[in-house]
């Protein structure tokens, strides 16, 4: 069986603008995963992350925006 692990030992991650300083909703994305978007929590860095295909992320990111998705 293929592995489906995409390696994030060298991604370079940076802070949602939604993250706040009261350590509620720290989201941190990864740049330059062709074809994913890995997300994870700012206050687990060495936590574990979820990959989202990038096809999804966009639709996911505007139903975030416009409040249809618990948030």
């Amino acid at each position: 069986m293929a592995s489906s692990r995409v390696d994030l030992t060298s991604v370079a991650w940076r802070k949602s603008s939604y993250t706040n300083g009261d350590g509620g909703r720290c989201v941190e994305v990864a740049d330059g995963v062709p074809g994913f978007v890995p997300v994870r929590d700012s206050k687990r860095p060495q936590g574990p992350a979820v990959v989202v295909t990038a096809g999804a992320w966009g639709p996911f990111v505007r139903a975030l925006k416009a409040g249809e998705l618990p948030g």
